[in-house]
């Protein structure tokens, strides 16, 4: 598991949320990535379906244990100090898949989600670029014990804002996204590496890897 003495470069974890192998979510998840890889850190870029996986079923957790593609997001969640998800907005909410993925990572012990810091990009056609699901998705990652970048990115009338290059047309974007990643990746390393103090997150009140807390704190 990372520590505050960790001595390498971060290591960072991106996907997009979406099976569509030209799923502009893809594009947007592949732009983070060479952003995150233009500063220095190791980036993990993966496509959703390295974590496929069934349908949350209790009575198959039960007999079957986890699934390989849970098994596998636990992994390289664990092999990273951070991580990025590009997700699409389905009906003004969370992709099933992506919300299917977090209930089953969810069960394993210790919470791989727990204490992590995570960034929230969407693309999307509309006008407001997937920034309803992207508060959506807020919810189950924070209570799983994620500290969540507040600056969240969205990008609106994605089937027209990329370049050949695989960058935003809009040159203003372009800049707010780098900026975006760059405040993130500041917040991580200071997190990783600065911190003095040891530090506890409790919301997750099914992870019992830590003392007994009945709300949640930081210290």
């Amino acid at each position: 598991m990372p520590t505050d003495t960790h001595p390498g470069p971060l290591r960072v974890l991106v996907f997009g949320a979406a099976l569509r192998a030209d799923s502009t979510n893809a594009r947007l998840a592949a732009l983070v990535a060479r952003l995150i890889s233009d500063t220095g850190a190791t980036v993990d870029l993966a496509p959703m379906r390295d974590f496929d996986m069934p349908l949350y079923d209790g009575d198959m957790e039960t007999t079957e244990g986890l699934p390989q593609g849970a098994l596998a997001l636990r992994d390289r969640l664990d092999q990273s100090d951070a991580f990025v998800i590009s997700s699409p907005e389905y009906n003004a909410s969370v992709p099933g898949v992506l919300k299917n993925a977090i209930d089953w990572v969810s069960r394993i012990r210790p919470q791989p989600f727990k204490t992590k810091h995570a960034m929230l990009v969407s693309a999307s056609p509309s006008l407001i670029g997937g920034n309803r699901g992207l508060w959506t998705l807020r919810i189950p990652l924070e209570h799983l014990g994620t500290r969540v970048y507040p600056d969240m990115f969205s990008l609106a009338n994605s089937y027209q804002a990329f370049a050949e290059d695989g960058t935003l047309t809009d040159l203003g974007l372009q800049q707010r996204l780098t900026e975006t990643v760059t405040g993130f990746l500041s917040l991580v390393e200071a997190d990783m590496r600065y911190v003095c103090l040891e530090r506890r997150w409790y919301e997750f009140l099914g992870d019992r890897t830590e003392a007994a807390i009945t709300q949640r704190a930081e210290a």
